[in-house]
């Protein structure tokens, strides 16, 4: 444990406060429940924003469907299917010698389209909603239009005066690299040390400048904002703080809503639905939570897993801190195989807008959710990377751990808990190649 105060507070002083502070300190997996869940706490994003970037994405969809091919099955629409992963579900039973009450699914962000995680709605939307805003502003554009038109040179030409960067561990940069590249403007991704060569890479490939830091996430995105405050004709993307991130990434719970109605699930007071989030900085989770409960109301119920090395927002939610605290400050190195997650410092933003809706948060060793990626395969024949296999130990962490059966009696959920829906929200993988997937399925990519 490092030496010196911790916001005016020492480690012990902290510990007596929020014990699972030490389950942090010891690197040991742990199990928060939100003590403020259901409280009546002010959130600064509303439904409405959520409908406006739902309708948004509607009138973008004759152009994605154009540019990208792969996305006319759903008419442009960049969605991922919702799959009953039954043999996991025994699987996990069997590993962990727990009864899981209820049905298991996975959320396949990982085959989201386009650019392959969850990162496609966030990041995505952002740069949409900003091309249009640059093309209504100049009159090149009406809200009547086919979007297809985007896809000319006349746009291509307009939006090449403009840029866009971001600060990334990997799938953000990614996505925004991708879409925005499309579309003609200029972008920088500012990465972290510990994202992927490959994710850099791909990036180069695409036309997109990758400017890298010996440090973690936090200083990529500070060095990114700073530089971009200094062109007017920059747009940073904040993945901290950006209030279109979180609502683009809202949009999935509709989308979600419309497949478990599909599916005859009737969400309610008698079948719960149950969500396993993975979280980095959180703005995905949080915005996914967020449309959730807007739909659903105390009829579902969110907990956010991160690694046991990168508990950022479980720090920054348990100490009412927020951005004001890091892992670091608690003597952790913020280094995970979970590359995505490898996050010292959460989003102020979303700590604050989770404060009555998140149900809790749990904590995972990265041996086990390499385990967890390596059985989703065997059993599903479905890859995710690593990060994208953290919510796998929601639905074991539910009945196998004390703060889960708290929660359970606390919600008065033991009658209907038969009749639960899991989701595991599967972040990403297809974009993860070849010879690296082998090595992560062979069990030689070491955590």
């Amino acid at each position: 444990m490092r030496a010196g105060l911790i916001a005016g507070k020492t480690s012990d002083e902290w510990t007596k406060r929020v014990p699972i502070l030490q389950k942090i300190i010891d690197e040991q997996e742990a199990f928060w429940l939100n003590p403020d869940y259901g409280e009546n706490c002010n959130i600064s994003v509303t439904e409405k924003e959520l409908m406006e970037a739902s309708a948004r994405l509607k009138r973008f969809a004759p152009y994605i469907a154009k540019v990208f091919p792969e996305t006319r099955v759903t008419a442009g629409l960049i969605e991922s299917p919702l799959l009953m992963i039954s043999r996991m579900k025994r699987l996990l039973e069997e590993r962990f010698q727990q009864k899981i009450s209820g049905e298991v699914w996975l959320k396949c962000d990982n085959e989201l389209p386009i650019s392959g995680s969850i990162k496609a709605r966030g990041g995505i939307y952002e740069v949409l909603k900003h091309a249009e805003s640059l093309a209504l502003h100049h009159g090149i554009l009406s809200k009547d239009d086919d979007y297809s038109v985007m896809s000319g040179d006349k746009f291509k030409k307009f939006f090449s005066g403009f840029s866009i960067s971001v600060g990334s561990t990997g799938n953000l940069g990614l996505s925004i690299g991708i879409i925005a590249a499309k579309l003609g403007f200029k972008v920088t991704v500012h990465m972290s040390a510990n994202a992927k060569a490959w994710k850099k890479e791909l990036l180069n490939k695409l036309g997109v400048g990758v400017i890298e830091y010996n440090s973690d996430y936090s200083q990529a995105v500070a060095e990114g904002r700073k530089q971009a405050e200094q062109d007017p004709f920059c747009h940073f993307i904040d993945d901290e703080n950006s209030r279109d991130l979180f609502l683009g990434y809202a949009v999935a719970a509709l989308r979600l809503q419309t497949q478990l109605v599909e599916l005859g699930k009737n969400i309610g007071k008698d079948q719960p639905l149950f969500v396993y989030l993975p979280c980095g900085v959180g703005g995905g989770p949080g915005g996914i939570t967020f449309g959730l409960k807007t739909l659903y109301k105390e009829n579902v119920h969110c907990f956010f897993a991160e690694p046991v090395q990168s508990p950022c927002m479980l720090a920054a939610m348990a100490t009412g801190l927020n951005e004001n605290i890091s892992v670091q400050q608690f003597g952790l190195d913020n280094e995970t195989a979970a590359d995505g997650l490898a996050v010292g410092r959460a989003s102020g933003f979303v700590g604050r807008n989770m404060k009555s809706l998140l149900s809790g948060i749990f904590t995972i060793k990265d041996e086990t959710l390499l385990q967890l990626m390596q059985d989703i395969w065997k059993t599903e024949k479905i890859f995710v990377e690593p990060s994208a296999a953290a919510g796998a130990l929601g639905p074991i962490s539910i009945f196998r751990r004390g703060p889960g059966l708290q929660y359970i009696e606390q919600q008065q959920l033991h009658e209907t808990m038969k009749n639960a829906i899991h989701v595991i929200w599967a972040t990403g993988g297809s974009m993860v190649p070849e010879k690296i997937r082998a090595e992560y399925l062979s069990g030689e990519a070491q955590p």
